[in-house]
């Protein structure tokens, strides 16, 4: 095996940059100190000064020695990020226009490329799976189904893409929260029980279905937040909570109130497959640290995906109990929260506190 080209020694390296030799690309790249950017050696680039030059193995450690990327590595990530985004949008399509949903095999050959790569690609892009992707799809199709006037339960499951009504009922419930019926009347037969209290942070409303806490939410009004809870579950039967079920408000006060004794209560999270896997990722943050949106787009094995996790966070029901509240960004800042960046200052300060003592 041919071992002569390692550029293994800065000597070696500085003449790969001055020959503008393309196959050092990925071998390392240069930064100037006068300019703050670095390059690849295959750069056309006018060369710098030998003295002005420094070298690393990879980006990575480039951008963290403070460089930034010159702007011909700029346009070229741009273009191979648009080019990725196509592909992940085609397959997108192919998946949403069949009737069945398509193998990972036919997705790949479609779009050109081996299975493997295919679904990094698309799991990198989306979020997502193929499959995952295509469940989402179906339920989202069953839904609109569901919802046509005139369409029965029979016609939306395979209007859905559903071909036997086995294969249909072994997922509804995981696919709807409930069962199809159900959800054709707007979650009509689906008994909520709630009840509003108070607790330092303002009002606050704990809801919970048969299987498990659906909702808590914050706020200063608590007629908001009823018709918040409203809103969310339309034609549910919602019923005021008894001294029983007040007890369990009193829980979820006590935990905000003292995060360390922790809160161990069923919950009912109704999300899509990539909503749901952020939120499992946010309940593993231990009291009293964060983590940002980039650390828990990488958690979840989709790094790209630091927007789509901020809207997960921004979509969260179930306030402290899913602590979308321990998530800042890159440069600390505690940036929106759906019910308030005061109350989020206030919840991290109160678990900070409580590390420390």
């Amino acid at each position: 095996m041919n071992t002569a080209i390692a550029y293994e020694t800065e000597d070696e390296r500085w003449e790969a940059v001055l020959a503008r030799d393309a196959t050092a690309d990925g071998h390392f790249v240069y930064a100037v100190r006068t300019t703050g950017v670095y390059c690849r050696p295959g750069s056309a680039a006018r060369c710098p000064k030998r003295e002005n030059v420094e070298f690393f193995d990879s980006a990575e450690e480039a951008e963290a020695a403070g460089y930034r990327p010159s702007r011909r590595i700029r346009d070229g990530e741009a273009g191979a990020a648009a080019k990725r985004a196509a592909l992940a949008a085609r397959a997108c399509r192919l998946i949403e226009a069949s009737e069945t949903p398509p193998s990972l095999e036919d997705l790949a050959a479609e779009i050109g490329m081996s299975p493997f790569h295919f679904h990094r690609l698309f799991k990198a892009e989306t979020g997502l799976t193929p499959k995952a992707y295509s469940s989402a799809h179906r339920a989202r199709r069953l839904r609109e189904e569901l919802n046509a006037s005139k369409a029965s339960v029979t016609d939306a499951i395979y209007g859905a893409g559903f071909n036997s009504n086995s294969r249909f009922y072994e997922a509804s419930d995981r696919l709807l929260g409930m069962r199809a019926r159900d959800y054709r009347t707007g979650g009509a037969g689906t008994l909520i029980r709630f009840a509003v209290g108070q607790c330092s942070l303002g009002a606050i409303l704990v809801a919970q279905s048969q299987r498990g806490i659906c909702a808590i939410l914050l706020g200063d009004d608590p007629d908001v937040l009823v018709r918040d809870l409203q809103d969310q579950f339309p034609k549910a039967e919602l019923i005021g909570g008894d001294s029983e079920f007040e007890q369990l408000v009193a829980e979820v006060v006590g935990f905000i109130e003292a995060p360390s004794i922790g809160l161990r209560l069923p919950l009912d999270v109704r999300g899509t497959a990539f909503q749901e896997r952020v939120w499992r990722v946010l309940r593993e943050i231990p009291p009293g640290t964060t983590a940002t949106y980039s650390e828990i787009a990488a958690r979840i094995g989709s790094p790209k995906a630091v927007r789509a996790v901020a809207r997960a966070c921004a979509t969260n029901h179930i306030a402290v109990a899913i602590p979308c509240h321990r998530v800042v960004r890159r440069d600390g800042d505690l940036a929106g929260y759906r019910w308030g960046v005061d109350r989020k200052r206030e919840l991290l300060n109160r678990e900070a506190r409580e590390t420390v003592l």
